[in-house]
């Protein structure tokens, strides 16, 4: 469920710990003994890992995104309890397919530079352990969710977690597709606020969704060729791993920059916003295109710390993108 973690390079980097582990990792005797003060901040410092915590919080942000519009658009106040009951729910099941998602990928996570230190790829985290607490928060959020707030955002949000964590999780290994229907439950968590908030699907909602679908594909672009030789080891089949020139990876990349401006302009249409976010959103629309435009060098750059000078300026520009895009609607929401 979160936005394409797996993919995505606001994974934190895990600290290095120093601290024994055996209390958590399954050791021989490690039920001998309490947890001493500095055992128990090392686990803390794996959960925030093993939840993927800067991921989950992008996702809990869009999601907030999408329950204030729902709340404007029924002409109340987004302050209520209902936001505090969704945006728990759904970072509880964020990170729960985060966790998941790295039981499945630890050996893979192995061999891979970046995430080598990842808590259940270094083996401080045994596999049980990680399969129970993933799926624990998983089931606990839905039947939050779906207390707290209706069926069709339980419903959404189970779906949501079913097509990361069983979908594009194992399709990584076999095609570069993986990368567009993972696209689909990284688009999803405004739908699922603007759902907590009006209790039905709609337009405006989907509209949301678009916008976050879009969006992603340049920021994979980026991350996928900054560290296509750590997909390569892993034998994970990203684009620039699949087609090594550059080409395929620099059109996907602008094809989807160019469609974010229509995209981005979808609330205006449907009467969500004004004229100010029109503006706003054409303005960042073409500064994101302009840093796509200029991703596309990678194919003719005379160095490949050139190339990622490219991917790591996009990469950076699309996370600054988003959320001023976010803020940009939710202040000119009618």
């Amino acid at each position: 469920m979160p936005v394409n973690s797996a993919a995505s390079g606001l994974d934190p980097q895990v600290v290095a710990i120093d601290e024994p582990a055996a209390h958590w990792s399954g050791e021989p005797h490690a039920h001998l003994h309490a947890p001493k003060a500095g055992e128990t901040a090392s686990l803390l410092v794996d959960y925030r890992e093993l939840f993927k915590l800067r991921v989950t919080l992008m996702v809990t942000l869009t999601g907030w995104a999408g329950f204030y519009l729902g709340s404007m658009r029924s002409g109340i106040s987004s302050l209520q309890p209902g936001l505090l009951e969704t945006l728990v729910g759904i970072t509880v099941v964020s990170g729960g397919s985060a966790a998941l998602n790295q039981s499945i990928e630890r050996k893979l996570d192995a061999k891979m530079e970046r995430t080598a230190n990842r808590p259940m790829a270094a083996g401080r985290i045994g596999l049980a352990h990680g399969i129970a607490i993933g799926l624990l928060a998983i089931v606990a959020g839905t039947l939050w969710l779906t207390h707290e707030t209706n069926f069709i955002t339980g419903g959404l949000t189970l779906l949501t977690a079913f097509l990361y964590v069983a979908v594009y999780t194992p399709l990584k290994r076999v095609t570069p597709l993986a990368t567009f229907i993972g696209a689909f439950p990284g688009a999803i968590p405004p739908l699922l606020g603007w759902t907590a908030a009006r209790g039905v699907i709609e337009w405006q909602g989907v509209a949301l969704f678009a916008i976050l679908f879009f969006w992603q594909f340049p920021h994979f672009m980026s991350i996928a060729w900054l560290y296509r030789e750590d997909y390569a080891k892993a034998g994970i089949r990203m684009l620039p791993v699949v087609q090594p020139d550059g080409w395929s990876t620099a059109v996907e990349a602008l094809t989807y920059a160019v469609l974010m401006i229509p995209a981005s302009l979808l609330p205006v249409w449907l009467h969500m916003d004004g004229k100010i976010y029109a503006v706003a959103a054409l303005l960042l629309g073409a500064g994101y295109l302009g840093y796509t435009i200029r991703f596309t060098r990678i194919v003719k750059a005379r160095s490949d710390r050139e190339s990622r000078m490219y991917a790591r300026d996009l990469l950076k520009v699309s996370v600054i993108y988003l959320p001023l895009l976010l803020t940009a609607l939710m202040l000119n929401a009618k």
